[in-house]
């Protein structure tokens, strides 16, 4: 978990200040990372080109491979070994994965199907068996095994500039998905028995080395997903003949491995503006029975991609359509078995294509020439090209409004990951928000372009507010294995930090610019947190450190409320206006209870003569002004100019309005002021109010109408998390309650009767019940 800012900045007085620049915490600009937070003129970042033959044995469900890796050293250093990704090792026996699983709620139950995945996963024969590793002239190669983690060490130092090539020979078996939560595997359909193969992390992968952080090798515990270098790929995958496979990158050979139909398909749907059928639900039905021993390869190649991944099954429908994107074509494609009809057929391939449009406006174009949803046992991850995605209909066809739009969702989310972090290419195993956080942004902003009133989970800021208001955080800046509640942390604050940054702190033209700058800068580069911080100051042109150190180095929280509220008004000094205004007050004022009760009281002066005076006679008034004073203010009248006598004769009021910064983090002031006129305005404080003190301020407004009523962030803007101090004066917010009938339970006596008496009711029955006759056709048998 990283350092607090709070502890990196020590010599502020205030343990948490908010307005304490971050500069001195953020890592010093280099040439190759510069301080706009743009690369620099020395910026690298290594390569590495696969090119593996893959055999998907459907028989024993496993994955027998051969790789041939060609690693590029771009960087300036001298490199004596290379770390290489085992992910399939988290679900070795003994694994940190598994052995640092901490024990679930058993009491007072637990689902069948806990229990089924928590005894799966002590008896699954996971992990590599890697049965060789060579050089390139097939020399073996000294490795350790270090977990999920293995350090090949070279023969000779690779110099700065220079490539080395590597084999490994490996299998493994392929883990059911359905049973031991993964980001890929199988699932097996028991009436047709056939799998459909979700199939990713599936071969050992060079790990990044990076200017920052050097060899990016912690250990894959599930939660921290990955960051690799990108590369060129070539891959053969051999199947079972009756399979349809779905892959990263571009069929190279279609001949071999499509029917002329489904070719013939593919060129028409290239050209429609809706999804066509490349494999029928029929013929995919037909297809769910044929088994053989023959099998078929499919040769697929990608371009500059950090990963590959693909699926494959009997029971794929295919369907695809040309998604325009700047000068090129995309075939957005999607495969799904019949069990997931009618609602991927209707679905799928359109959110694809939406993604890719909405996603290009607010970051750049989609630059692969496909973009594939699968329907499998995985409910949503994502790789190059290509996502598993799990929501399915009922068995009778019908689904709820949750599922569907779950799904719609979910592809959005997952088709959204290639553009973070699969281009910009961002350190998944320490910063999940980075991409999960950026993604969920722009996943919101994409929902709300497919319909009007969309039911969008996360986004908007009062959906955080639980989350905000609870305990048990850590902040945004946490690393990927050390978060505490996972989805609220690093897919729901940042989504929701950056909404309001586009909404209420920087609005949405200076945003979408800034963010733009950010995603065309790192597009098939490496970013940084503070690269991307940086980025989004030097776009808008704006101090953000203050935004950046409440929502994502802290777990405070928004709770801004008004504490009081003076009125002030002009005295001119008039001592004439001053008396009436006096005398007015007065006559206004409702007498206290003892002067009511006194009213009638026998008082002595009234009976004893003598005691009345010159203050007892009509002559006196107390508010009675002297001519002395109306020459005094006369003579300072004639001192002022003609702007200082309008300034006096103002009646404007004057409302100083005080603000309590409750929880913290702040935030700016966004304030509708109605008046007694019946019209209202909406005032907006920047969040620098706070500067001076970031706990309580006082705000003066100034205005000809009179204020009758005050209210905090009306449009729930901020995440205020308690809006029962957001008004002025204070707003009674009804809770509600029910009223219900209390029915007396029986005793065990009383249910121990009624037990009997049902009995006994069943017993007349079968007693009155008629001798069923013998069937004619029966008795006409037994002749």
């Amino acid at each position: 978990m990283t350092q607090s800012p709070e502890a990196a900045n020590p010599k502020h007085s205030d343990p948490y200040d908010p307005f304490a620049q971050l500069d001195p915490w953020w890592p010093t600009p280099t040439d190759t990372r510069i301080a706009s937070g743009a690369p620099g003129p020395g910026y690298w970042q290594q390569r590495a080109d696969y090119e593996i033959d893959v055999t998907l044995d459907d028989e024993n469900q496993r994955i027998v491979g051969k790789e041939k890796i060609h690693y590029h050293n771009q960087s300036p250093h001298t490199l004596s070994y290379i770390w290489v990704q085992l992910d399939q090792n988290r679900f070795r026996p003994g694994s940190d994965a598994l052995t640092t699983t901490t024990a679930p709620s058993l009491a007072p139950r637990i689902s069948f199907q806990s229990m089924k995945s928590i005894l799966a996963a002590q008896v699954f024969d996971g992990g590599y068996k890697i049965t060789a590793v060579t050089d390139a002239a097939g020399e073996a190669l000294n490795y350790t095994d270090v977990g999920t983690m293995m350090r090949i060490n070279l023969p000779e130092p690779l110099a700065p500039g220079k490539s080395v090539s590597f084999g490994i020979e490996y299998s493994y078996n392929i883990v059911d998905s359905k049973t031991i939560r993964a980001r890929a595997g199988k699932e097996f359909f028991e009436a047709d028995e056939n799998y459909i193969y979700e199939i990713a992390q599936w071969f050992p992968r060079v790990a990044s080395y990076t200017d920052f952080g050097a060899w990016q090798h912690k250990a894959f515990l599930g939660r921290g997903e990955f960051t690799l270098e990108l590369g060129d790929y070539v891959v053969r995958i051999t199947a079972p003949k009756e399979m349809v496979i779905a892959s990263t990158g571009t069929l190279t050979n279609p001949d071999d491995v499509l029917k002329p139909e489904w070719k013939e398909r593919l060129a028409a749907a290239k050209q429609s503006t809706k999804p066509k059928f490349i494999v029928t639900p029929e013929e995919a039905k037909k297809n769910e029975s044929v088994r053989g021993d023959e099998t078929k390869t499919w040769e697929f190649k990608a371009d500059n991609v950090r990963d590959f991944a693909f699926a494959g099954s009997r029971k794929f429908i295919w369907d695809a359509m040309g998604v325009k994107v700047g000068s090129q074509t995309v075939m957005a494609m999607s495969y799904y078995p019949n069990e997931a009809e009618p609602l991927w057929s209707q679905y799928s391939t359109e959110s694809i294509a939406h993604t890719l449009e909405v996603y290009g406006r607010y970051s750049f174009e989609y630059p692969y020439p496909v973009a594939i949803s699968v329907n499998g046992p995985v409910y949503g991850m994502e790789y190059p090209m290509i996502c598993f995605n799990g929501p399915r209909p009922e068995e009778d066809g019908t689904y709820s409004k949750a599922t569907k739009y779950g799904l719609i969702s979910v592809i959005i989310h997952e088709v959204g990951h290639n553009f973070f972090p699969m281009i910009v290419n961002s350190d998944e195993r320490q910063w999940t928000w980075m991409d999960e956080g950026l993604n969920t942004f722009l996943q919101y902003l994409a929902e709300q372009e497919w319909e009007e009133n969309y039911p969008s989970r996360r986004g908007e800021p009062e959906k955080i507010v639980g989350y905000m208001r609870g305990g048990n955080q850590r902040p945004i800046m946490t690393g990927s294995e050390e978060i505490l509640q996972f989805g609220s942390n690093a897919y729901a604050k940042p989504a929701t930090a950056l909404n309001i940054l586009r909404e209420t702190i920087l609005g949405r033209e200076l945003f979408d610019e800034a963010f733009r700058e950010y995603a065309r800068r790192w597009k098939f580069k490496r970013p940084t947190p503070s690269d991307f911080f940086r980025t989004m100051e030097d776009a808008s042109g704006t101090d953000l450190d203050w935004f950046w150190r409440g929502w994502f180095y802290s777990t405070k929280h928004v709770d801004i409320g008004i504490t009081d509220v003076q009125l002030y008004q002009i005295d001119a000094g008039d001592p004439d206006e001053a008396a009436e205004r006096q005398r007015q007050e007065k006559d206004q004022e409702e007498p206290s209870i003892s002067e009511v009760r006194n009213k009638d009281l026998r008082r002595r002066i009234e009976w004893q003569p003598g005691l009345k005076d010159f203050y007892n006679s009509p002559d006196f008034d107390e508010l009675k002004v002297e001519e002395d004073d109306r020459k005094a203010f006369q003579r300072f009248l004639d001192g002022l100019d003609s702007d200082e006598r309008a300034m006096l004769r103002r009646t404007t009021n004057f409302y100083v309005v005080d603000f309590s910064n409750h929880g913290g983090l702040v935030m700016p002031i966004i304030l509708r002021v109605h008046y007694a006129d019946s019209t209202s305005e909406l005032m907006t404080m920047p969040a620098q109010i706070w500067r001076y003190n970031s706990k309580r301020i006082k705000k003066l407004i100034a205005s000809d109408k009179e204020i009758v009523r005050m209210e905090l962030d009306p449009q729930r803007q901020t995440a205020d998390v308690d809006t029962s101090n957001n008004h002025w004066p204070e707003k009674l917010v009804p809770s509600r309650f029910k009223l219900f009938k209390s029915d007396k339970s029986k005793n065990p006596m009383q249910k121990a009767n009624a037990r009997k008496k049902s009995e006994q009711k069943n017993d007349e029955k079968t007693e009155a019940k008629p001798t069923e006759k013998p069937d004619a056709k029966k008795a006409e048998a037994a002749k």
